[in-house]
């Protein structure tokens, strides 16, 4: 499957109606950009029941800055709505496929949990 590209009018729904959404924040201009976009393609095309989607932040500063996009490249990952997991660096390919397999294994429910736990704390979860 090929990446989607996001802008800030379809991130919400993109992110919100795919089950694993993987985020690719880059630009044209960087080289560690450069380096990971074949790595997040082949990915991609190993995953075809994930949606690989890249913003472009030279294009959506606006959605970048939304987001506290301080470096690029960073990935972000989404499973059932919910932010799981932000980095930024060019991950290897072995690494990506680690990551992945670790989304896929979360216990969302686990998850939701924790988040409404530290919702009724007033804090923010830490993972």
């Amino acid at each position: 499957m090929a990446t989607v590209e996001l802008t800030r009018d379809t991130f919400e729904s993109t992110v919100l109606d795919g089950d694993i959404v993987l985020v690719d924040f880059w630009a044209a201009w960087c080289g560690p950009c450069q380096a990971f976009g074949p790595v997040f393609e082949a990915s991609s095309e190993k995953h075809s029941d994930i949606t690989f989607a890249k913003v472009d932040t030279d294009a959506e500063p606006e959605l970048s800055g939304a987001l506290n996009i301080r470096s690029i490249p960073t990935l972000m990952a989404f499973r059932d709505g919910i932010g799981v997991f932000a980095q930024a660096g060019a991950l290897p390919a072995h690494v990506l496929e680690d990551l992945i397999a670790q989304i896929r294994a979360l216990d969302m429910d686990e998850v939701r949990a924790k988040i409404a736990e530290a919702e009724a704390a007033g804090t923010a979860p830490t993972s």
